[in-house]
């Protein structure tokens, strides 16, 4: 009860010494404000970074591994482009002799003009995959269907193209049925997927999806990055199992001792947000870091502002003594002032930081857990008892009567 009392007396005083002083508490308290709201944002950023991505690349399956030349993981791109390609014989052996596989489809791309009737998109994304490949990478269309395993068989010269094909080649009409040609070979639309959006900047609403055999026999030669083979798991939790299924599998395929390296890729959703939480590891640490010494200089600055205000304050330390105070109760008002000055410093931080996520979060998903705001609120009040110790002990040691002389 004693120490609740003491704690109201203490910010009682405190918040009236404040008051006395509003501009230079103000200033005091800029530097707190920024490191709050500088570590506050980055974490919020981040998080929102990490979020948007793991929701844009949910399209990829997280249940699903790509097979290829190339290791997303790896930046050694000279050993990788002198890699053998994948064949398409690997797919009826990894059908055959995996447990783990639901779905199994070739993928070739490359990029070629799309036009219909004078309107021409350049660099559209053309896909070369299986039936199957709409159970790897589940697309939900906006109109039509899919093409068969039947069209696959027959090379039928069909295509399932995405929502920035339809609404710029086909404005004011439904695209189905329509002919469109690609890379000046005629395709019959027969399904426009729904609108996907963009990751990293880039729109994945521009492709055109066609059979395999129809794009060996089209667009041979024209693709750079060879074939991949996407393969879908029984399930999420598994997919580590299917990793080592099938690179086991690919490892007999390849004719690989046990002492060779791989010399093809097993890549996944998680490859992809691995890299990427990495990429975004060194900014956040920046940021942290940066907040961090924003705290720093804000605590001595408090620290040079308690010390000038115990110079300012010394009859009243004086008087306050020689009515019986003790060395702790002045201690303890110093801390309290010092402690205050940064909470308030840190409540503002984050409320400066909740109104800029409120503005960027038109553009990326961004939200505050209450965490982040108890721990930048406690964190600078911890600032300002740090850098207000100092302070605090000098005033509470000055003697009674050398205080009340120097008034």
């Amino acid at each position: 009860m004693r120490f609740i009392t003491d704690l109201i007396n203490g910010l009682r005083i405190a918040f009236g010494a404040l008051r006395s002083n509003k501009l230079r508490a103000g200033l005091t308290t800029l530097g707190i404000v920024i490191g709050v709201m500088t570590v506050i944002m980055m974490v919020v950023i981040v998080m929102g970074l990490n979020r948007a991505l793991k929701s844009q690349l949910d399209f990829l399956g997280a249940e699903t591994v790509f097979v290829s030349r190339w290791d997303w993981q790896s930046n050694n791109w000279r050993d990788m482009i002198k890699r053998r390609d994948m064949e398409l014989e690997y797919i009826d052996a990894l059908r055959d002799e995996s447990s783990e596989i639901e779905a199994i489809s070739p993928f070739f791309d490359t990029q070629m003009n799309v036009s219909y009737r004078g309107a021409e998109m350049s660099r559209i994304n053309v896909q070369g995959v299986s039936e199957e490949f709409f159970i790897t990478n589940p697309k939900e269309l906006a109109e039509g269907r899919q093409f068969t395993s039947s069209e696959v068989r027959r090379n039928v010269p069909v295509t399932v193209i995405g929502q920035e094909v339809a609404s710029q080649l086909f404005p004011d009409q439904s695209a189905l049925g329509k002919e469109l040609k690609i890379g000046g070979w005629s395709f019959e639309v027969i399904g426009v997927t729904s609108k996907y959006g963009k990751v990293f900047g880039q729109s994945w609403d521009n492709f055109c999806i066609i059979p395999y055999g129809i794009f060996e026999k089209r667009f041979a030669g024209q693709n750079f990055d060879g074939l991949t083979i996407v393969a879908k798991g029984r399930g999420e939790d598994r997919v580590d199992d299917l990793t080592w299924e099938v690179t086991g599998i690919m490892r007999r395929l390849r004719h690989l001792d046990p002492r060779q390296a791989n010399d093809f890729g097993i890549n996944t959703q998680s490859a992809i947000l691995d890299q990427f939480n990495q990429m975004t590891a060194g900014v956040y640490a920046g940021g942290i870091i940066i907040g961090f010494i924003s705290l720093i200089v804000g605590g001595i600055g408090i620290m040079n502002i308690m010390l000038v205000s115990v110079t300012e304050r010394t009859a009243e330390i004086g008087l306050r003594k020689a009515l019986g105070a003790k060395r702790w109760n002045i201690a303890w008002q110093f801390l309290i002032e010092s402690a205050a000055i940064c909470a308030i410093g840190g409540i503002a931080g984050v409320a400066l930081a909740a109104g800029v996520s409120q503005a960027i979060n038109s553009f990326l998903p961004t939200d505050m857990p209450a965490w982040v705001v108890g721990v930048g609120v406690l964190f600078s009040a911890v600032v300002g008892i740090f850098f207000g110790l100092y302070p605090s002990l000098k005033a509470a040691q000055l003697s009674p009567i050398e205080a009340l002389r120097s008034e």
